[in-house]
């Protein structure tokens, strides 16, 4: 039996799904790497993944579903990172895509890169779409909960939005501000979102500086 936190928590991890499905739907055509249907059609079975999750009783289903999930994340991240590379290329050498919409679809790419990596995070911190694999056990994120030895914060454990947060966080500061890494791949992963986030954020800049002047 889901719980009502738990069933909320994965409403709001389908809610930024389809946000990121309806940014990508607005990307041009030649700005995605391949027909850009076919990776909406794999964010669609996450979001099917995400509400028919429950724990399963059985350890090998449990597992199967967890690999599905990071599978389908992979391949999402992989998809908004080429056409990251596909929109700097025509920031930088200019394209038959207007300037406007080109800055537009950056920021689409910025905006789906804080939802894949907080799907990223809670997944692999927490009970995330399987809702098997326990927090405490061996945490990767050192929240400031985690740190007080108060009655509120007792027993606490981080949920979808915290992970949102603290991808938002890294995207915007292009560092750890709210939650710390505690483990190697933890560390490659928000390295990997900021430089992301930094190259956009030059990137835009450039060329809104050169559309404006």
């Amino acid at each position: 039996m889901v719980s009502l936190a738990r069933k909320r928590e994965l409403t709001q991890a389908q809610a930024v799904l389809l946000i990121t499905i309806g940014l990508q739907l607005t990307l041009d055509k030649s700005l995605v790497l391949g027909p850009k249907y076919v990776l909406i059609v794999l964010e669609l079975l996450l979001i099917f993944g995400i509400g028919i999750t429950t724990p399963l009783k059985h350890s090998l289903g449990a597992r199967l579903r967890r690999d599905f999930s990071l599978a389908l994340i992979a391949i999402i991240t992989l998809a908004n990172g080429a056409s990251m590379v596909l929109v700097a290329n025509d920031l930088i050498h200019g394209a038959s895509v207007a300037g406007r919409e080109l800055i537009f679809a950056a920021f689409a790419i910025f905006v789906t890169n804080i939802i894949i990596f907080s799907l990223w995070y809670w997944e692999i911190d927490s009970p995330g779409l399987t809702g098997v694999y326990k927090h405490d056990t061996k945490p990767k994120f050192l929240f400031p909960q985690m740190q007080y030895k108060v009655e509120e914060t007792k027993g606490w454990e981080p949920a979808y939005f915290d992970y949102l947060y603290l991808s938002t966080t890294n995207s915007a500061a292009f560092s750890p501000t709210d939650a710390l890494p505690l483990t190697h791949d933890t560390k490659a992963l928000m390295g990997l979102q900021a430089f992301i986030s930094l190259l956009t954020v030059v990137l835009v800049t450039a060329r809104a500086v050169n559309i404006l002047g």
